[in-house]
Formats: C-alpha cells, structure tokens, sequence
C-alpha cells in the first residue's frame, strides 16, 4: 500500500516510521529498500483485503495522476464488507487499475460493491494483446458520434477475460505517456469497451488520458455509457431498416416483378371502369 496511518494521519512509507493499516487498523511495515518502490507491508503475508495486490509501476503510476486523498479510499457496504479502492473521487467514482490477471468471480464482486465504477486494464500485460487490437482495429465502424465505433465482434480486440464485465473497461495498451508528474498532459488514446451490446455489436470509445482525467475530477461517470449506447442503437436500427428497404426494392425492381406489377395494374384499371 502506498499509505498508512501515522500518528492519526495518512503517511506514505520512509525509513523508522511505524504506521496502522488504513483497513484493519494493524501495525504496517515500511518497505524502503532501493528494489521496489516505497511501500507499507501487512506483518507477514496477511492482509485484510483479499482483493489487495502487490502494485506495478505501472499501477503506482496511474494512480499518482490523482489527488493522494483520493488515493487508497476504505469502502464499507451495509453489511459491514469492506475494501480498499484504488482510487475514489470526491464525485463518488471508483477506478481500479488491473495489471495481474483476475477471476471472473472476482470482477463481478467488486463490480456489484462498488457499483459505481470502471476499470482501466494494461493493455500490454500479455505479449499478443497489443498486436491482437491492433489486427482487429481495422474492423471497427465509425459512428456519426466523434471517437465512438461498433465491432461486430471484440473477440478479435480485446481480451476474452474482460468482454463481460458490467462497468466500462478502459484498456491502456502502453503509449499514453503516464507520468508521476501530474502536471505533465499524457498523450495517445485509451479504449474503451462499454458494458452490454447493441444490434449484436459491441460499442468502443476512444478517450484521451486527458479527457478521462478531466472527467474524472468533474463528474461521477467518465463516459455516459446510457446516453452512448441508446444513441448507437437508435442509428444502427436506421441502417437496418434502410438496408432492408433498399433490399426489398431491389428484388421487386427485377423484370419478372415488373411484368406481374403491370399485370396487376392493367386488371384493377379493367376492374375499376364504371
């Protein structure tokens, strides 16, 4: 963890100091060797979050883009359950950063607790998820919405581990210039794949580091994942029902359907003479 409590306050880890986890209120260990970044250690192997692992760089660097006092947020439910999130903004947004690979279990447990919330995946963290999107990019299908695409199917994207998730999954596949220095504007492009499918197709949007970052500190949603989603579907049904008409008109357009049009007609012109 990056912070512990210290004298009542929260502290990150440095050499003699002696903290009280954030979660269960026991004593923590500051980790300060020259190997990995500075940390706080449960006793042991023990932690009181099962839902708690060891952070990457490039966690830890995810997470200093935000305010320290968003940073590391004790969650409780009715129930008295309670873990830690990654980060949780002053609007109530929970953000998790995955690096390892997680159960599906687990993805649906913390998705029902903390409900409001997305996920930003490393994108990198098999050697064929780069490459793989990067194949499969070139079947998405522009919408008339700016940086919102359908994929008929995200198979050949996106990992399968992360196609059924319920809250928005944010994929980082390495070049968005993620800097401790947060005054520093991260460049490239995050995707991200929406909850749920419309007209069969799954619904991807591009988001700028920047623009989720903003969103972020702004609202309590990064992406208005309703409004985007019956937007898209509104659209493809207007294709749909385009296509169909033009396809209809095609096949009466054909001469046998032409002859038995005039037929018809020459018989209700005879029928209808007074």
């Amino acid at each position: 963890m990056r912070f512990a409590l210290v004298n009542g306050e929260r502290s990150e880890a440095a050499p003699k100091l002696q903290g009280c986890c954030l979660g269960c209120s026991q004593p923590m260990i500051a980790k300060c060797g020259t190997q990995r970044v500075r940390h706080w250690a449960h006793r042991g192997n023990r932690s009181c979050d099962p839902w708690w692992e060891p952070e990457t760089l490039w966690h830890r660097d995810w997470k200093y883009q935000f305010p320290s006092e968003w940073q590391e947020v004790v969650r409780h439910d009715q129930k008295g359950e309670k873990h830690i999130a990654d980060v949780m903004t002053e609007n109530g947004l929970v953000i998790e950063f995955q690096h390892s690979h997680l159960p599906l279990h687990e993805k649906v447990a913390r998705e029902g607790f903390y409900q409001s919330m997305v996920w930003v995946v490393d994108g990198t963290r098999l050697k064929g998820d780069h490459p793989r999107f990067l194949d499969g990019r070139r079947l998405f299908r522009p919408t008339h919405l700016n940086g919102v695409f359908t994929i008929a199917d995200p198979k050949g994207c996106f990992p399968l581990a992360w196609l059924t998730c319920s809250m928005p999954v944010f994929f980082d596949f390495g070049h968005t210039g993620v800097s401790t220095d947060t005054s520093t504007a991260k460049t490239g492009v995050l995707w991200c794949l929406l909850p749920g499918r419309v007209e069969g197709c799954a619904v991807v949007v591009a988001v700028s580091p920047v623009m989720f970052m903003n969103a972020a500190q702004k609202r309590a949603w990064i992406i208005p994942v309703r409004a985007v989603m019956e937007t898209v579907a509104a659209a493809l049904r207007r294709e749909r029902e385009i296509a169909e008409r033009e396809a209809w008109s095609s096949i009466y357009d054909r001469p046998q359907y032409r002859k038995r049009r005039s037929r018809s007609f020459r018989s209700f012109r005879r029928r209808s003479r007074f």
